[in-house]
This record gives C-alpha cells, structure tokens and sequence, in this order.
C-alpha cells in the first residue's frame, strides 16, 4: 500500500497542477478549458525534440518547451478566445474542445501515431520513501510542484499582478474601473494556464510513455475532479484537490489494481468522488461560491 499512496501523492501533484490552471481559468473566464491537459503534451513533443532530436541539454530543452507552449496559450487567447470574449459561455467552452481536438490531430500529422520515449533528467537508483523506492525523475516533479505551489500562493496573494489577476477574476467591473484591462488579464491568464500546464507535461513525459493526447486521456478527467473537489473558484483547493484524487487512486490500484473483474476501478473511485462532492458539497472543500 505504502508504493501506491507515495507514487499516489506524486500523480496527485501533477493533477494538482492541471487543476490550477483548470481552476485560473475558470476563475477569469467561467468557462472549463478542455485544452488544459493538451498544452501539457504539447509541450512534452516540444521537450521531446528538442532534447532527443536537436540533442539540446535536458535544462534548456524544457525553458525552450514551456516557452513554445506560453506562445501557443497567448495566440489561443488572441485568435479564439478574445472573439469569444461576449459570447455564451458554451460557446467558449466548445471552443476549447475544438483546440484540444486540433492540437491533437496536428500531433498525429506532425509525430505519427506511434509512441515515443524521452529520457528522465534526473537518472540513479532512487530513494527510499517509507520503505519505498521513487525514482529520481519522480522526487523531481513533486519537488517542482511544491516549489511551484509555494511560490503560485505567494504571486497571487503578495504582488500586484497577482492580486490584478484575482481582482479581474472576481470583479471584472470594478477591476475595469479601477483601471486594470479585463482583456489584458484574459492573455496573461490563458499564458499562464498554458505554462502550468507545459511544466506537468515535461515533468511527466519521461515517466511513461509519449503519444498523441496522453495528458487529455490521462490526466484531464483527475484534473477536472481535483478541481471540483478543492473547489472550481478556489487554488489552493485546486492543489489539496489533487492530492486527495493520487491518493484516490492510488488505493484502487491497490484494492483492485490486479483485479480481472473491477477493471479500471481506479478511475471508477475518482468518479465516484465526483459524484459524491457534487451531491454533498457542490463548492468544494474550500470553495466559496458555485
């Protein structure tokens, strides 16, 4: 059990991460991204051939990659979501479909169907956890994703921009009033969601395989339920969601991992957290409004 709740508590970083970006969106747009977890792989065919194909060093790969990916989210805003910007919600919400629909047929045009590996940036034997041994690349990615967590709670609660970003997001009349453009804020929020996602793509490309839309069939579905659980308006609830959905998991893969009758029943448990905090606490955890 101690495996599945360590490797558990790392996977839930990572959908933590996602689920931010998830839950900053929604915050400034009320809309739901579904391209959220799709600029993740993006970023990871960016990383990809850079480091294996262009053999640049592992450090520079992934800046080059999360930037490739910053750009990709800011001419989303730009082409796609600022035409949007006054029309229903549904509509924007099919828009983000639609991207993550093309973002996945251009891999396939571009990379192939095929499966592709790329190496981890930390190698060695791992460390023991509690009687578990995690690999490098593993203690890597929930290293970055606390770091990361830590500093996001500080940009948002302590620097102008930060705290511009959440005035836009929960009054955008009075932000406009005070002077703070709401359609600014739009690019700098789409950019930013962007970029969290391409850091949990780079991190988690090199722990398994890499295809066409792995984050999207993988990780969205967690994401989505981290960031109902922690609370769809809430970040740091959008973190302690993710956790929580690992952790989830990670006891259905022990209970019913090696089961031939439950199948998938890892992924049953997370919808069946879904369900049960939609029914009892609609908000969330922590959220404060619907």
């Amino acid at each position: 059990m101690k495996q599945f709740l360590v490797l558990g508590v790392i996977n839930g970083a990572v959908y933590g991460l996602l689920a931010t970006g998830l839950v900053l969106v929604y915050k400034g747009a009320r809309v739901f991204n579904f391209a959220q977890a799709e600029f993740g792989t993006v970023a990871a065919f960016f990383a990809y051939w850079l480091i294996e194909k262009q053999h640049l060093p592992y450090w520079a790969g992934d800046l080059l990659a999360i930037l490739g990916i910053a750009i990709v989210g800011f001419l989303v805003e730009r082409l796609i979501v600022r035409p949007l910007f006054t029309a229903p919600r549904v509509t924007l919400l099919v828009a983000t479909a639609g991207v993550a629909l093309v973002l996945i047929q251009l891999q396939f045009i571009i990379v192939g169907a095929n499966a592709v590996q790329i190496g981890p940036a930390l190698r060695g034997i791992g460390v023991n956890i509690l009687d578990v041994v995690v690999s490098p690349q593993r203690l890597l990615i929930f290293g970055v994703l606390v770091i990361l967590g830590l500093g996001m709670g500080y940009f948002f609660s302590r620097t102008d921009l930060g705290l511009a970003v959440l005035a836009t997001s929960q009054e955008p009349v009075a932000t406009e009033l005070a002077g703070i453009g709401t359609r600014r804020m739009s690019s700098f929020i789409w950019t930013f969601a962007a970029v969290l996602g391409g850091i949990a793509g780079v991190l988690l490309a090199p722990t398994g395989a890499l295809f066409p839309g792995f984050m999207t069939i993988t990780d969205l579905l967690p994401a989505f339920t981290a960031a109902v659980v922690g609370g769809i308006t809430s970040l740091p609830g959008a973190f302690l969601g993710g956790l929580l959905i690992g952790i989830t998991q990670g006891l259905g893969e022990f209970y019913f991992g090696s089961s031939t009758i439950v199948r998938g029943a890892a992924n049953l448990l997370v919808f069946a957290v879904l369900v049960l905090v939609l029914l009892v606490r609609p908000k969330g955890l922590i959220g404060r409004e619907a």
